[in-house]
């Protein structure tokens, strides 16, 4: 049978709680039910669906001196992309936090993109249709 849609990804954490709030405060996602699991972790649930999991230290992790040892590079995960709706307000929000973005306009198609990394130096896509574009050189900022 062929994959129907994405169901999720987890992410090991270096800092489960940072990573919580800036899945939840920048990207917009929302705390939600998880199994009663033996390690740390938070469901991030993008309207009904869990679609982030995050895995704090767990005991068979291996542990350095500033903290978990986890892999600095995502392997071959480029990042990870949201549809989403707001443009000025995530621009907005990104700015207050001096999260550094980068905006592109797709040709043809209109839509803006925003990337930007996550505290995990994992890349985060966020995708706003071709509605929110705002016309090139009225930007305002």
């Amino acid at each position: 049978m062929p994959a129907q849609s994405l169901n999720h990804y987890t992410i090991k954490v270096r800092d489960l709680e940072r990573t919580k709030d800036f899945y939840q405060d920048i990207v917009g996602l929302k705390v939600g039910e998880r199994p009663p699991l033996t390690f740390p972790g938070y469901w991030l649930y993008c309207g009904d669906v869990p679609t982030v999991h995050l895995i704090g230290y767990r005991a068979e992790d291996a542990v350095i001196v500033d903290g978990p040892s986890y892999p600095a590079a995502t392997g071959r995960l480029d990042h990870i992309a949201f549809s989403c709706n707001g443009l000025k307000e995530m621009r907005a929000n990104l700015q207050s936090r001096d999260i550094k973005f980068d905006e592109r306009v797709l040709p043809r198609l209109n839509m803006t993109q925003l990337f930007y990394l996550d505290p995990d130096g994992i890349s985060v896509e966020c995708n706003f249709d071709a509605a929110e574009t705002e016309v090139q050189g009225t930007k305002g900022y």
